[in-house]
């Protein structure tokens, strides 16, 4: 199984590569989380270089089902953040191109 990699160690991480603190890294982590948030809220659609593009999708309105009582009901619309890695990352990671 793949190992996760929690928010301490990506800041342990950024920091050593850049030669900044831990908390100057965490810093300019939390900034770049801030500005995708704002951006994708205000409903842009973010192209990374070499990672990929982050988009909001907008989902329909549907019917579902109740597990429990197999119910039928009402899921309302509703918007997703969604990302498409760029082809260099899957190449990194063993994927395919589109």
């Amino acid at each position: 199984m793949a190992q996760s990699l929690s928010t301490s160690q990506l800041v342990d991480e950024v920091a050593t590569r850049t030669g900044l603190s831990k908390v100057q890294a965490k810093q300019a982590i939390s900034a770049v989380v801030a500005v995708l948030g704002e951006h994708l809220a205000a409903g842009a659609r973010i192209q990374i270089s070499g990672l990929g593009t982050f988009e909001v999708r907008e989902r329909a309105a549907r019917e579902g089902t109740n597990p429990r009582t197999r119910e039928k009901v009402q899921v309302p619309a509703s918007k997703a953040v969604g990302f498409r890695a760029a082809s260099a990352l899957k190449g990194r990671v063993g994927g395919g191109t589109e």
